[in-house]
C-alpha cells in the first residue's frame, strides 16, 4: 500500500484490509473483487491485483511460507528490488538495501547527487550508497529509520534540515542545495481527456458497470461512460451512448467533474436520463442497478465516486418536493373537510326538529 501512497492516506485502508485478511491464507482464498473493493480509493489498483496473485503463489507454490531470499521475493508479482529489500531487512533482519522514494531523496541530498536520480547513472550511484550504508547490525532498524527520516524530516519541499540528525554530514546542506536536490525532471504537459458518463435512473436505482480486470482501474465499477473523440461533442456522445441502452433523444446535462490521474487530467461531463420501469436493462454479468446508499459502499473508482454527492442532492430535492406535495395535499384535505363540515352544519340547521337531528 505504501508504494506511491503516503502513510496518512494508507492507515485506515491498512486496518480495514487486515481486519478482513489477517493472513496470507485468508487473502489467497478471497475473490479478487473483494480485494479490489477494500482497496477502492487508494489508486494504482494493479498493486491490489498483484498482492492477491502473490498470496496465491505463496500458498500454492510455497506451502504458505513467505520467501526469505531476494531472488524468490522478486519473483512475486509487484515486488521489485526495493520492496524485496524492505521485506528482507524489516521482517527477516537481513542486510539488504532499501531505495524507496524517501530513501532516494535522503541519499541524493546527503551526497549532493547532481544527476537525475531516475537516470541510469543516478540510479547506479544511489543503489551503491544504499548498499554501502546498510549495516550488518540491526538492518531492520536502519531500514525503517532511513525511510522515516525521508518521510518526516527530509521532505520534498521545505526539508527540516535544522532538526535532521545528518545535518552535519549532508553535502547538500553544506552547499546550500537542499531545496534544489534531488534534481527534478522537466515535466511534460499533462494531456486532458474528455469523457461523458450517463446517470441512468430507474425506480431510484442507477446503472453501473464493472471494468475489465486487466488495464487501468481494473475490477472497479463506474457509470456507463465513453471518451469523447475530437470529432464529437459531449452531447452527441451522450446521446449515442444512450441509444446503446435503447433510449432516444438527448439526456439532460447534470454537471461536470475534474479528476487528476498521474498521467492525464480527466474532464467528466455528466448526463442524466430517467428510464421507465418497463425499460429493461438487465442485471447480468458485470452490471448492476443500485441505490445511492448501495453505491456508497460499492467499489466505484475515484472519478465516478465524485458523482455520489450529485445523487444525494437529487434525492434531497426529491424528498423536499415530496414533503411540499404532502403539505399541499394535507392543506387540500383540510380545506375539503372544512367545506364538508360547513355543509354538514347547514344540513343540521335545515333538519333541525326533524327525525335526523338527534343522529347528526
Amino acid at each position: 500500500m505504501l508504494q506511491q501512497t503516503g502513510v496518512k492516506a494508507v492507515i485506515p485502508y491498512y486496518h480495514r484490509f487486515l481486519d478482513r485478511f489477517p493472513d496470507v491464507r485468508t487473502l489467497s482464498a478471497a475473490s479478487v473483487d473483494e480485494v479490489i473493493s477494500l482497496w477502492a480509493g487508494l489508486g494504482y489498483y494493479s498493486r491490489a491485483r498483484n498482492l492477491h496473485v502473490a498470496a496465491k503463489v505463496v500458498m500454492e507454490e510455497n506451502g504458505g511460507e513467505f520467501p526469505c531470499s531476494l531472488e524468490n521475493l522478486q519473483g512475486l508479482p509487484g515486488v521489485g528490488r526495493s520492496t524485496a529489500g524492505a521485506i528482507l531487512s524489516i521482517a527477516w533482519n537481513q542486510k539488504t538495501p532499501v531505495l524507496d522514494g524517501n530513501v532516494r531523496r535522503v541519499l541524493a541530498r546527503l551526497f549532493a547527487l547532481e544527476e537525475d536520480p531516475r537516470s541510469s547513472a543516478g540510479e547506479k550511484k544511489l543503489w551503491g550508497w544504499a548498499e554501502a550504508l546498510t549495516p550488518e547490525d540491526r538492518p531492520h532498524d536502519y531500514a525503517q529509520a532511513i525511510m522515516d527520516l525521508g518521510a518526516l524530516l527530509c521532505l520534498p519541499r521545505r526539508p527540516a534540515c535544522d532538526r535532521c540528525p545528518l545535518e552535519g554530514l549532508c553535502r547538500s546542506r553544506a552547499l546550500g542545495l537542499a531545496q534544489e536536490i534531488p534534481r527534478r525532471r522537466s515535466r511534460k504537459p499533462v494531456p486532458t481527456r474528455t469523457q461523458i458518463a450517463l446517470i441512468l435512473c430507474r425506480a431510484d436505482r442507477h446503472l453501473v458497470f464493472k471494468r475489465p480486470l486487466e488495464g487501468m482501474l481494473g475490477g472497479l465499477w463506474e457509470f456507463p461512460a465513453r471518451t469523447v473523440s475530437s470529432e464529437q461533442s459531449p452531447e452527441s456522445a451522450a446521446a449515442a451512448l444512450l441509444c446503446e441502452f435503447g433510449g432516444s433523444g438527448e439526456p439532460d446535462f447534470a454537471g461536470g467533474i475534474d479528476h487528476a490521474y498521474s498521467h492525464f487530467r480527466l474532464v467528466l461531463r455528466l448526463y442524466r436520463c430517467n428510464l421507465e420501469k418497463s425499460h429493461r436493462v438487465e442485471e447480468e454479468g458485470e452490471r448492476r442497478w443500485l441505490t445511492t446508499e448501495e453505491l456508497e459502499q460499492w467499489p466505484l473508482h475515484g472519478a465516478h465516486k465524485k458523482v455520489l454527492p450529485l445523487l444525494h442532492r437529487d434525492s434531497e430535492k426529491k424528498l423536499a418536493h415530496t414533503k411540499v406535495r404532502g403539505r399541499e395535499d394535507k392543506n387540500y384535505l383540510s380545506q375539503s373537510a372544512e367545506k364538508s363540515e360547513g355543509k354538514r352544519h347547514q344540513t343540521v340547521e335545515y333538519r333541525k326538529g326533524g327525525k335526523f337531528s338527534d343522529k347528526i
